[in-house]
């Protein structure tokens, strides 16, 4: 939540989640960054994938053949995550094209990077590319 504050990305929740956007140290951690984002939520992957206005929709995944830096990003592209323990579902990735499948690269062998990082280093670069659009 508070990289999208700091980014202007809009985020995009598909439930089920692994935590509760009500819980006390949810609104503790986001507190100041609740009324600064554009936080969406869905019932389920369908939902999302009707209702999202995406141009283009990227996989983000250690499955991915591509790296996350070999796409030219353009506004309103979108990045899809999977959930931290085990990313997105093989049925989600065979939906995909392979070059719409995206990897950060790691050395062989690694456990994967974090979510949030792994998130981060998404966004930084399609921003960079894209100018940093809306940064002062």
């Amino acid at each position: 939540m508070r990289l999208c504050a700091n980014s202007g990305c809009q985020l995009h929740l598909i439930h089920p989640l692994g935590f509760e956007l009500d819980d006390k140290r949810m609104r503790r951690a986001g507190l100041d960054y609740i009324d600064k984002s554009i936080v969406q939520e869905y019932p389920d992957y369908p939902s999302c994938m009707e209702k999202i206005s995406a141009k283009r929709i990227f996989a983000c995944s250690t499955k991915g053949k591509k790296n996350y830096s070999d796409i030219k990003y353009q506004p309103g592209d979108a990045l899809l995550f999977g959930p931290e323990t085990r990313g997105l579902p093989v049925n989600v990735l065979n939906s995909f094209e392979k070059d719409h499948i995206l990897r950060v690269p790691m050395l062989e062998n690694s456990r994967s990077i974090n979510l949030s990082n792994t998130v981060s280093i998404f966004v930084y670069e399609a921003w960079r590319q894209n100018d940093y659009i809306g940064a002062v």
